[in-house]
């Protein structure tokens, strides 16, 4: 039976004190659940805008299948729902993005936000973009036919009208799904197709760190990566503020960069300026391949710059391009160019094939270098740094070891110390 209290202040909750003092406190609201459909029918809006401008922090908005032809804006934190992603569909033509979560201009409302189940197509810079927003997950969407600005005419190619807070977004659009400044952020399941490139992440407005993109197919954005991680100058102020601790997981990256010579590897690390910090990230159980670049490539491009700790473990790569202003000038599996020291790389797990250069380490850092399958059966690993390079204890595609009739071989042109040891006689 209900207490007399809760029968008057149904709406309250009680603390009685020392003393007998009693304090009323209100019961936390519960989260509503808003609607939207084309007819603005049963109580729902016709625009997924006026559900978000109706609703409260925390609130779930559902939307019906149509096609909603809206820029969409995301001040508050709201789970934002659509009923299929073949179906509900969010056409940004004539507009900057699909769906824009707003952490930037709204600092701390919109962390925790959950966008999943649709498609979002023809916007003019990215389907979806995240500024300075935590624990906002993106799931089950279909991102398609974004980055309409861009003039892939000139040369290099150009963006016009794309926000000046994107600093190095000119020549991609800001990609079709882009994390700046984001952290513990989730990118799952969804599919990203026919971009001018695919998921970015950037510190163009905040650190990025420790976010998750896992288990996404992203295929044929012609123009960039499929996957980047790019720290880039700042929004404000001079210092960088660093890409780290991301994890890049169970990812299918295909076909991209294909539509510009030199671009779009399956992932790519890359430092731009300067003090620029891509760090502690970790590449595992991707599969990487017929990418326009290596299937990953880690590019430093300046003195001054930190590219540390990162991992690349347990991938599936075969059949990339090369990287030929990066030093791997042959079709090519992993590249790591560094003209800052990039230390603590760990190049673990990985099945390579179909590459004339399986793993090539220009760095003036050790690279450690074990357990992969290197079945390119041309060179298994390339070392043109000035570091020290550990091959040791890999499948180098035959029970020979490197450099036997029918295995990949090594070429040690660097300078630098290629330690092949043990080899596996068979593969892991």
């Amino acid at each position: 039976m209900r207490s007399l209290f809760s029968r008057l202040y149904p709406a309250a909750s009680l603390v009685i004190l020392t003393g007998g003092f009693v304090i009323l406190f209100p019961a936390p609201a519960r989260a509503a659940t808003l609607c939207v459909n084309l007819a603005g029918s049963g109580g729902c809006t016709s625009t997924i805008n006026a559900a978000v401008a109706n609703a409260s922090a925390g609130d779930v908005i559902q939307v019906a299948k149509g096609i909603y032809s809206e820029d969409v804006k995301i001040d508050k934190t709201l789970s934002l729902v659509g009923a299929d992603p073949k179906t509900t569909i969010i056409d940004a033509t004539g507009l900057s993005n699909g769906i824009y979560i707003d952490g930037l201009d709204n600092v701390g409302l919109v962390d925790g936000t959950l966008v999943k189940g649709f498609t979002i197509r023809n916007a003019n810079f990215e389907g979806i973009l995240i500024t300075n927003a935590s624990s906002v997950t993106i799931a089950g969407n279909i991102a398609t036919g974004n980055d309409k600005s861009l003039d892939e005419t000139t040369a290099p190619s150009t963006c016009p009208g794309v926000p000046s807070f994107e600093t190095n977004e000119g020549f991609d659009c800001g990609e079709a799904i882009h994390l700046s400044g984001t952290d513990h952020a989730l990118v799952s399941d969804n599919v990203v197709q026919n971009n001018a490139g695919g998921i970015l992440i950037s510190d163009d407005t905040a650190a990025v760190h420790d976010n998750v993109i896992e288990g996404n197919t992203v295929k044929n954005n012609a123009f960039d990566c499929g996957i980047t991680l790019a720290s880039h100058a700042p929004a404000t102020g001079v210092t960088p503020f660093g890409v780290f601790n991301n994890t890049i997981a169970n990812n299918i990256s295909s076909g991209n960069g294909l539509g510009l010579q030199g671009e779009g590897a399956g992932v790519g690390i890359f430092d731009s300026i300067p003090n620029t910090n891509n760090s502690g990230n970790v590449v595992i159980h991707n599969t990487l391949t017929n990418n326009g670049l290596p299937g990953v490539a880690m590019h430093s491009h300046t003195a001054s710059q930190t590219m540390n700790d990162n991992k690349i473990i347990g991938n599936t790569i075969s059949g990339n391009g090369a990287d030929t202003t990066n030093g791997a000038s042959q079709p090519t599996g992993i590249n790591l160019a560094g003209v800052s020291p990039a230390a603590g790389t760990i190049i673990s797990g990985n099945t390579i094939k179909n590459e004339a250069l399986d793993i090539v380490i220009n760095t003036a850092a050790r690279a450690d270098i074990h357990l992969n399958n290197l079945l390119g059966k041309g060179v298994g690993v390339q070392s043109s740094g000035t570091g020290t390079t550990d091959a040791s204890d890999n499948y180098w595609g035959c029970t020979g070891g490197p450099s036997a009739k029918g295995c990949s071989s090594i070429d040690n042109s660097g300078g630098g110390s290629l330690v092949t040891g043990a080899s596996a006689a068979k593969p892991f």
